[in-house]
């Protein structure tokens, strides 16, 4: 299995990620749509979470021990665990990109992964080692656009103009 397509992604999405998170003022990035969604902040402390502890982690434990239990993890809580909301912004984007580097470095210098590899998962049931780095992309993806939304929406906000004319945001 070629995984190269994939890392391309992943360090493209790191850039993407950092110019969409980058130079905000504390007034955006602690903006939030409603009571019940996250700020900017909270969506990076999850991405960086994520990265560490739940992604390349899970396909780490998957290639090299897919029966060994994996370290239990709780990303809804964690928002609350581990005070995202008192987290230096400009620090955890750093810490987040590190994060994002040391994946890229890891996944590039493996030799001869076992894909195929499967991990018994007592909710999911069987999971793929490749079936982890395809939902890492996807995951990417659902948080970009989880980041276009709150920021269109916080502009509409505090424009208080209409958005109609620039189209619907899907």
């Amino acid at each position: 299995m070629d995984i190269n397509p994939v890392i391309n992604e992943l360090s493209k999405n790191k850039i993407i990620f950092q110019s969409l998170f980058e130079n905000l003022p504390s007034d955006f990035y602690l903006w939030r749509e409603g009571d019940d969604k996250w700020n900017l902040l909270e969506i990076l402390c999850h991405l960086y979470d994520e990265e560490r502890d739940d992604f390349r982690n899970r396909v780490q434990n998957t290639l090299e021990n897919p029966q060994a239990p994996f370290t239990p993890i709780e990303p809804g809580k964690w928002v609350t665990s581990r005070k995202y909301s008192e987290q230096n912004y400009a620090e955890k984007l750093k810490d987040f990109l590190a994060e994002r580097d040391n994946s890229i470095k890891y996944l590039s210098e493996l030799q001869n992964p076992q894909w195929e590899n499967e991990h018994i998962h007592p909710k999911f049931g069987a999971m793929k080692a490749k079936m982890f780095l395809y939902n890492w992309l996807a995951h990417d993806y659902l948080h970009i656009r989880q980041i276009i939304r709150v920021k269109y929406n916080y502009f509409k906000e505090v424009s208080g103009e209409k958005f109609d004319y620039a189209g619907e945001l899907i």
